[in-house]
């Protein structure tokens, strides 16, 4: 009994290192709600990125498709320089209003993915990890 410290043997010691350790695995557990809460949101804002992306190039396209059927006229330019410029301007109005809230589609999008809770294949997960 000569390398027994009565002190650390004591029974609010071993409550004391008891209690400690609950406090660790209740932070640990915090913890991992945590990060999988922050990958959950994450994946949430790609996924709304990605739904205003698809929203501004459907809108680009349909300003490309409506511009077509404008007749053409000499007073507003049309020259190749004119028509990219043109282009771009459109390009870029159509991902401003995309984010701006567009005409809903984006939304509509984002509600109907995200209640399919879609996840990547095994085979892509695995291919990033390489």
């Amino acid at each position: 009994m000569e390398g027994i410290n009565p002190i650390m043997a004591s029974p609010a010691v071993e409550q004391a290192k008891q209690a400690q350790l609950n406090e660790f695995a209740k932070t640990a557990g915090n913890l991992k709600k945590v990060t999988k809460t922050s990958a959950i949101e994450k994946n949430d804002a790609k996924l709304k990125e990605a739904c205003e992306q698809f929203e501004a190039l459907f809108l680009d396209l349909m300003y490309k498709e409506m511009r077509k059927t404008v007749p053409k006229d000499s007073l507003f330019g049309d020259s190749n320089a004119d028509n990219i410029l043109r282009s771009m301007q459109e390009t870029e109005m159509t991902k401003n209003l995309a984010h701006a809230g567009g005409v809903g589609l984006a939304d509509m999008l984002y509600r109907q993915i995200g209640k399919q809770n879609v996840k990547q294949p095994a085979a892509v997960a695995a291919k990033r990890y390489k």
